[in-house]
């Protein structure tokens, strides 16, 4: 090696400088506390993985639910330890497939989903109460809870036996993804409605599953990832604690949801940071006296972003260490995506290769023998020292802003995150970052070919299942649980339960959708 480039600046993702070599000097506060013990640097549980692995859950779902049912039935025999699913573009935004703006986009993201009789077959022979289950899903996350919570009262299963997670995040849709249907003080008030439904009814489900995986995705370095995603946090336990709900009442089945990109150390130290930030927070600002709400737990997707269609194969490799830098992190699930992804959904075979990498770093590799086994790395201390402060100095300046809302009022985190992605694909452009096969080691491979493709013939058949659910269901009933819906969303009430009624009347996620888009409008983007 050139001694030029022996002196070359190093950064992290975040720009945060990389010196040659690090001592004790680096590092003030490497962690003295035990995994399980506040402020959770080194983990939320005292054994980790020598007491239970993470969570494997693998994100699918495709054209109908009964395709879908199979591939969930196909991974479960797999190895895997826990649902997620992926909802199609119109369920994500409210509409049923039988509407003009859902043309050419049924089923193509993830499964279709018009009506509690589509989430029955979804879950046909996968008993509620022993599997857990994450929902992705944002704007319509009350509709889609609330069918969830019918398909188990319809398979006999308790509430209270219900788990997993239901995403529920819509601030992050103003921010990064875009998939909002309503104003955010409304989209804000059924978020808290969900909080407090959870509580009350299936206590083992997590109410939220607050996300920086999408603004990673839009292009966020990894320190904005983790301050904006915390500062969303304290947006949505200030809501709940100003609507009367004791901090320890709820805060304990909050759930985060990251990204793992590629810089190994980077992404390590960047979870570390992370559970040390929001125990304090927690604990300081809202004064939680129970350790189980200052816990942060989150599940961890590998960088999508980071997916080349070039070499897809290499895209193993990229995965493998994404999903290690989740595990040597502490996540509490884990989803790794599968090779052919920046090509189109994931084929069985791209999908069996993603679990199985999980299975290799859980069986094969040793590092889940010791808790936190980067601890006491003066490298890896001094990141999650800078990551802390620098994600800190995001966290007092939205603060000082008024919070979340304002922040995205007035533009701030969008400005952020794509200044942040256009400093990052200039230097991809200029060769200053690599990425193997798009502008190094490039090859002239022919095109790979085998993808899975959904059929646009199937939003006629989810046509066909509306125009029956029409005529067998007892529409005066239908009507008359919407006609309760509407009245209860001009007021304070929690709307869970009036759109469990809609449900059980087997009303459609368009109508129940179009309820509150004629009460509250529909966003637009600017004033909040």
């Amino acid at each position: 090696m050139s001694d030029s480039n022996s002196k070359k600046k190093r950064t992290t993702t975040s720009g945060i400088e990389i010196k040659k070599i690090y001592t004790g000097e680096d590092t003030s506060s490497i962690a003295r506390n035990l995994p399980g013990e506040y402020p959770f640097t080194r983990g939320v549980y005292p054994t980790m993985y020598r007491g239970r692995l993470w969570t494997m859950r693998q994100y699918a779902g495709y054209a109908t639910a009964e395709e879908s049912n199979r591939r969930y039935r196909y991974l479960l025999e797999k190895g895997q330890t826990g649902l997620s699913v992926a909802f199609d573009l119109p369920t994500q935004i409210g509409y049923n497939s039988d509407h003009s703006i859902a043309k050419g986009e049924v089923g193509k993201t993830g499964v279709a989903i018009d009506s509690v009789d589509d989430m029955i077959k979804l879950f046909d022979g996968i008993p509620l109460d022993q599997v857990s289950t994450s929902m992705t899903i944002n704007s319509t996350a009350a509709v889609l809870l609330a069918m969830y919570v019918v398909t188990g009262e319809e398979q006999g299963v308790d509430p209270e036996k219900l788990a997993g997670t239901v995403q529920n995040d819509i601030l992050k849709e103003y921010i990064a993804r875009g998939t909002y249907i309503y104003p955010p003080r409304p989209s804000l008030k059924l978020v808290v409605d969900i909080f407090e439904y959870c509580r009350d009814n299936i206590p083992k489900y997590n109410s939220i599953s607050i996300s920086g995986y999408h603004i990673r995705e839009a292009g966020s370095t990894a320190v904005q990832e983790i301050a904006f995603t915390i500062s969303d946090a304290i947006c949505y336990i200030q809501a709940a604690v100003d609507r009367g709900m004791d901090i320890d009442s709820f805060a304990s089945r909050l759930s985060f949801f990251f990204n793992a990109h590629n810089n190994l150390f980077e992404e390590v130290a960047k979870f570390r940071a992370a559970r040390r930030i929001y125990a304090k927070i927690l604990k300081e600002r809202f004064k939680a006296k129970n350790e189980k709400s200052m816990m942060l737990r989150f599940h961890t997707q590998t960088a999508g972003s980071t997916l080349t269609a070039q070499q897809p194969m290499v895209n193993i490799p990229r995965v493998t260490l994404q999903g290690l830098s989740a595990v040597l992190g502490g996540t509490q699930s884990l989803h790794t995506n599968s090779f052919d992804e920046a090509l189109a959904l994931p084929s069985e075979q791209a999908a069996t290769v993603a679990l199985r990498t999980q299975q290799v770093i859980a069986h094969e590799s040793g590092v889940t023998d010791t808790v936190d086994p980067l601890a006491g790395s003066y490298f890896v201390e001094h990141l999650t020292d800078k990551i802390e402060e620098l994600a800190l100095e995001y966290i007092n300046k939205i603060d000082d802003m008024g919070g979340a809302l304002k922040a995205i009022e007035t533009g701030f985190y969008m400005d952020e995150i794509h200044q942040a992605a256009y400093d990052h694909q200039k230097r991809v452009e200029s060769g200053e970052t690599k990425v193997v096969g798009v502008n190094c080691f490039e090859t002239e491979d022919p095109p790979y070919t085998d993808m899975l493709s959904v059929d646009d013939a199937i939003r006629e058949g989810q046509i066909e299942k509306l125009n029956k659910l029409y005529h067998s269901r007892d529409n005066d009933k239908c009507k008359e649980t919407l006609d309760n819906l509407a009245e209860s969303a001009k007021g304070d009430n929690n709307l869970m339960y009036p759109i469990i009624e809609c449900v059980r009347a087997r009303a459609t996620i368009g109508e129940i959708c179009d309820v509150l888009r004629k009460t509250w409008g529909e966003y637009q983007g600017g004033t909040l």
